[in-house]
């Protein structure tokens, strides 16, 4: 038996019943001339009888069923179809669906524009996880933008820690009568900082210096630095023993931070230089030995004895942490920093390090404690590949210009 290829008609009518999309046909007036029985059973139509003739006011919101009847106009009006469009779709009880949809002008044998047809298909579910990632995305992005303002404030307030001015010897002397002029620099590569540094009188001949480092960065490192300043103050009695002064500080810390799983990394030195002949003691809980620019020009570390340096504050109960005691002359520089002056790589990942930081210092012995700074970084900078520090550096420095005369 010979076969038979179905009609037309047929073939639509199968491929329009099977579907799930909504299928309709209208005249020029918007009105339903036929729809397919996903269509039907979506605007809760019994029959197809009933069909023809109704609109999409008599289905949707006003508002809806008007953008929907001026784009089916516009179709009829320029012959220009609209492809894949999200159409929101509101019910007269408020209720809403989300659909994509397809409209072409419907033609006649002669190319006439006699109505249009298209297709929707729903997809209400897909849009509204979208509309929640788009709230959620929104309302992550104002949390984060809140916190940023909050870690900019802090980072403002940080700023008001480091040092406003100097202690002068003899008390009330002028900048050019004094015998040690002091200098810092703070270099900042986050919003909040790591460092924190103090330059305070301790007594009529007596500076103590202190500098931490809290390793890591970000909010938990300045939080760490807020601990180690609220702490300072508990610490008068024994500002002229730095190694006792850095064992208390270790041990109030002990219980801010580990029990309380913060697990800072934090090194920190004390200074005291008697400006009245010149003796300095210093206690280092892992920092960076300080620079000692010499008067006769010779350049090199303040302590030879590095192994007296002491482990990071709070890193074990009972940590004693002994002083060291040299001597300085009228004339000579110390350069306190924190290891991000040097802990910059190259582009072959190599990291700038003491050594180089050593060499580079005795290039400046005989400079101001400003030029020694600029010189420091730029070297510093010139070697590292993007030309940046790596962490937040803090420097302090001491030009001990001559003995403190007591009357």
């Amino acid at each position: 038996m010979p076969y038979t290829l179905p009609s037309n008609a047929f073939l639509l009518t199968a491929l329009m019943d099977t579907l799930s999309d909504a299928i309709y046909f209208k005249n020029l007036q918007s009105q339903f001339i036929t729809v397919n029985k996903a269509c039907a059973k979506k605007h809760g139509w019994k029959s197809i009888e009933e069909i023809p003739g109704k609109t999409d006011f008599d289905i949707f919101s006003e508002e809806h069923a008007k953008m929907a009847f001026a784009d089916e106009q516009k179709i009829i009006a320029t012959g220009e179809s609209l492809y894949g469009i999200e159409e929101k779709e509101t019910w007269p009880d408020g209720s809403i669906t989300w659909v994509s949809t397809t409209k072409m002008p419907l033609l006649n044998a002669t190319g006439e524009i006699i109505g249009t047809f298209g297709i929707s298909r729903d997809i209400t579910e897909h849009k509204l996880a979208e509309l929640r990632t788009q709230q959620y995305t929104e309302e992550i992005r104002q949390i984060t933008e809140a916190m940023e303002d909050d870690v900019r404030m802090a980072g403002e307030l940080q700023k008001t820690f480091f040092p406003s001015g100097y202690p002068m010897f003899p008390e009330g002397a002028s900048a050019e009568e004094g015998c040690v002029d002091f200098l810092h620099r703070f270099t900042a590569t986050r919003d909040v900082s790591s460092d924190y540094c103090s330059i305070q009188r301790i007594s009529d001949t007596e500076v103590g210096i202190f500098l931490c480092d809290v390793q890591g960065g970000g909010v938990r490192a300045a939080l760490g630095t807020a601990l180690i300043r609220g702490n300072i103050h508990e610490l008068g009695s024994l500002e002229r023993d730095p190694g006792r002064y850095l064992s208390r500080l270790s041990e109030l810390l002990l219980p801010l931070i580990h029990p309380r799983d913060l697990l800072l990394d934090v090194t920190a030195c004390y200074l005291v230089l008697d400006t009245a002949d010149g003796h300095i003691r210093m206690a280092s809980a892992g920092y960076p030995q300080p620079l000692h620019f010499r008067h006769d020009g010779e350049t090199k570390w303040l302590f030879e004895n590095l192994s007296l340096r002491g482990p990071a504050l709070a890193s074990q109960p009972g940590t004693i942490y002994p002083a060291i005691e040299c001597k300085t002359n009228p004339g000579d520089r110390i350069v306190l920093f924190s290891d991000g002056l040097y802990t910059g790589t190259n582009t072959a990942g190599k990291s700038y390090g003491e050594k180089r930081l050593l060499g580079s210092a005795r290039s400046l012995n005989g400079k101001p404690l400003d030029g020694i700074f600029q010189g420091l970084e730029n070297d510093t900078r010139n070697f590292t590949a993007d030309g940046t520090f790596s962490d937040d550096v803090c420097i302090v420095g001491i030009h001990f210009r001559k003995l403190l005369r007591q009357d």
